[in-house]
């Protein structure tokens, strides 16, 4: 809480002011932390304690232990137990019917407790008196009951369960542990009272439905049975009328006559083929199996033994032989007699078979026409069957659900889909008050009350205020040099003006002179005639030198810095050994060539015509073609460029980008910016954290004072100051200054 105002010197807060004012009235402190917690003992056993019990009711779907399938499936159809239907259990429990109920069974409107005239307070008559409340004697009885009985009543869901937690607050422990297991009682009782009613509804309901349906049911029964017989529509099986089957069985003789006339003119072929050619019968099954070409082929084989046997005594002509041969041509012609008579008989075969094939076509034609025609009978009775078996269907379905209700008329086979799983007990303990909380709590808010009281008394008497900084503007004047490489500034130090430090410290941050007074003192303490004295007490000064900017700016890790010369180039050479320092130091840094003069080009570039900040911003060239390596050091350069300036600047509101990215990509970018004015500064530095650089190295006093004045002008509040080299008596110093 320090003070901004110039005229006045800057306070602040003592904080140990504070605490020691506490200190020194510890005894009042004491005194009156024992007193709040005396008063809040006293009220805590004044007033009446209150118990507190609770039960808890799972909500679940429960079926009678003889449930059967039919119970199973019911239950894998039931609706889940969600959010809602838990959320619209618990205002089943608080509904006005179940306390009503409640408050009958245990007599509450008997209790002093539930009586509104005995509940009342001086301080509810007097808001009723000022109209400001109604009085609840003007309410019925039942509703004041219902009031004082909620009132008391909490009924809540556990979290992320299917529980349901019922308490009650009462000044009788027994009451407490009564109401909520009473209400679970009812509660239960209500739900299975429901499940008795809906079966009891179920069955009243059903009864005549089922003997309508009964009714129904014969009626399309006796349709489908008149239909069948007066279209002669007889069923011989579940899926076949009497013409269908009638036509597969004439189907399939058919198939076996014509079966059989193809063998039997097979066989006739196959004989006759052997007597046209001489071949032998006897490999012909019919032939062959005949018993009386059997008994021919034996004997003629007896007759041919005989006539080979009396060959060998007797001559030819003999009339032995003569005889047998005769008898062997005999039994040859019985031989072919006997196979003609077998062809004859194959042929009559097939041609019986012929016959038959006949008769059974034309049959089977008269049955295909029948069963067209019962095909077409059988579209009205199939509709008549299907309204006799859905008519059927719900009468079995209605017969099961009235069995089912039926069994479920008794209380105990219809369970409630809760059960208490946590009955209420009398409790020892009042919840309400509790003594030891309430005291500690009275007591730690007496103690921070009466130390926030101490503490105000002190603020408000300025007692707790300590001042800040010097009271006198006058004292301890700085000075300004202004030598070849250092400038001295004799200002007085001015709350907002930061110093430097001597010694490789890193650079200070001048600030801008908040008014012209300022302004008028800094330009009366230059003294730019007398640089031997001024520069020797520089020495134990303020360091404003290139290294000492370095330091800075890599301790601050500033990302975007703007470096302006009023003086021209040689602002601008110090502004590229400022990089060059920076990236000694290992830090990554890339320079960014705004002057209108190109004097960091041409001392960083190795060559001229380079890629640089006018040719991007005129879309000429690649972003990455523009930044090109330092000849001196590891530092980067973006050049001015070869495009056309005036062209370039009508872009210049990519210039935002562009930093961006680069800052992206390197540890500072730098922007050299020549003697820029203001204006263009604050352009390019809107909307940006950044360090702006005011680059001198052989100060000018007028320059300087108007440089000042035109950033104080434009709202910039500091500034850091940057005179040149800071010699060190080393060599190589001298040559990287070189």
């Amino acid at each position: 809480m320090s003070g901004v105002n110039n005229s006045q010197q800057d306070v602040d807060i003592d904080l140990a002011s504070l605490f020691r004012a506490v200190w020194q009235r510890r005894l009042r402190v004491v005194a009156i932390t024992l007193a709040g917690a005396c008063a809040a003992l006293v009220v805590a056993k004044v007033v009446s304690p209150e118990y507190r019990s609770e039960t808890r009711i799972l909500i679940e779907q429960r079926a009678p232990a003889f449930a059967t399938t039919t119970q199973n499936n019911d239950a894998s159809q039931a609706p889940l137990l969600d959010e809602l239907n838990i959320a619209s259990q618990v205002q089943i429990l608080q509904s006005a019917d179940l306390i009503k109920q409640v408050i009958g069974n245990l007599k509450l409107y008997e209790r002093p407790e539930f009586d509104a005239a005995a509940r009342s307070s001086a301080f509810s008559d007097l808001l009723v008196m000022l109209h400001l409340k109604k009085s609840s004697l003007d309410k019925a009885p039942e509703e004041r009951m219902l009031d004082a009985f909620t009132n008391r009543l909490q009924v809540y869901q556990i979290n992320s369960s299917r529980v349901i937690g019922v308490s009650f607050t009462s000044r009788d422990p027994d009451l407490a542990a009564s109401v909520p297991n009473a209400m679970a009682q009812v509660y239960l009782s209500m739900q299975s009272g429901a499940k008795l009613d809906s079966n009891s509804e179920a069955t009243r309901w059903l009864e005549p439905e089922i003997a309508n349906l009964r009714e129904k049911v014969s009626e399309a029964e006796k349709k489908v049975a008149d239909y069948r017989s007066a279209n002669g529509l007889l069923q011989t099986s579940d899926n076949n009328t009497f013409a269908t089957q009638q036509l597969a069985d004439i189907s399939g003789q058919l198939a076996q006559v014509r079966g059989d006339r193809a063998n039997a003119e097979a066989r006739a072929q196959a004989v006759r083929s052997a007597l046209a050619t001489g071949r032998s019968t006897d490999t012909l099954a019919d032939v062959s199996g005949s018993q009386a070409i059997q008994r021919l082929k034996a004997t003629q084989s007896s007759l041919e033994s005989q006539i080979s046997d009396l060959s060998t005594s007797l001559m030819d002509g003999h009339p032995r032989l003569k005889s047998l041969r005769a008898q062997l041509a005999d039994i040859r012609q019985q031989i072919d007699r006997e196979t003609q008579k077998i062809l004859a008989s194959i042929e009559n075969e097939a041609k019986v078979a012929q016959l038959r094939e006949q008769q059974l076509v034309a049959q089977s034609n008269r049955l295909k026409a029948d069963s067209a025609r019962a095909g077409q009978d059988e579209v009205g009775l199939n509709a008549l069957e299907r309204e006799a078996a859905a008519q059927r269907q719900l009468l079995e379905t209605y017969l099961a659900r009235y069995r089912e209700a039926a069994s479920r008329a008794d209380r105990n086979s219809s369970p409630a889909d809760a059960r208490v799983v946590s009955k209420a007990v009398e409790p020892v303990d009042p919840y309400f008050p509790k003594v030891g909380p309430i005291v500690v709590v009275a007591a730690v808010a007496s103690f921070l009350l009466t130390c926030i009281v101490i503490m105000l008394i002190e603020l408000f008497s300025g007692r707790a205020l300590r001042p800040v900084g010097p009271a006198e503007q006058g004292a301890g004047r700085r000075k300004l040099v202004a030598a070849s490489d250092n400038v001295a500034i004799d200002a007085a130090p001015t709350r907002g003006m930061a110093t430097a430090q001597a010694g490789g410290v890193p650079a200070s941050l001048l600030s801008v002179a908040a008014d012209e007074t300022l302004a008028r003192e800094m330009e009366d303490a230059v003294d730019l005639h007398q640089p031997q004295e001024i520069a020797e007490e520089a020495e134990d000064g303020e360091d404003f030198s290139i290294q000492s900017v370095s330091d800075y700016l890599i301790e601050r890790d500033s990302r975007i810095v703007i470096a302006i010369s009023p003086t021209g180039d040689n602002g601008s050479t110090a502004t590229v050994m400022l990089a060059r320092t920076i990236a000694d130091a290992g830090s990554r840094i890339v320079l960014v060539d705004m002057t209108g003069t190109a004097c960091p080009s041409r001392l960083m570039a190795e060559t001229e015509g380079l890629s640089g900040i006018t040719d991007l911003l005129c879309g000429e060239a690649a972003f990455a073609d523009t930044i090109h390596p330092d000849r001196l050091s590891d530092a980067h350069l973006v050049p001015q460029g070869t495009s056309d300036v005036s062209r370039a600047m009508r872009g210049a509101d990519r210039l935002s980008l562009i930093l961006d990215a680069l800052s992206s990509a390197y540890d500072i970018v730098l922007v050299e910016c020549g003697a820029a004015d203001v204006a263009g500064v604050a352009r390019l530095t809107r909307s940006k954290d950044t360090e702006i650089i005011l680059s001198m190295p052989q100060p000018d006093e007028d320059h300087f004072i108007a440089a000042m004045a035109e950033f104080q002008k434009a709202g910039y509040e500091h500034i850091i100051l940057m005179s040149g080299w800071r010699e060190t008596g080393h060599a190589d110093g001298r040559q990287h200054a070189a």
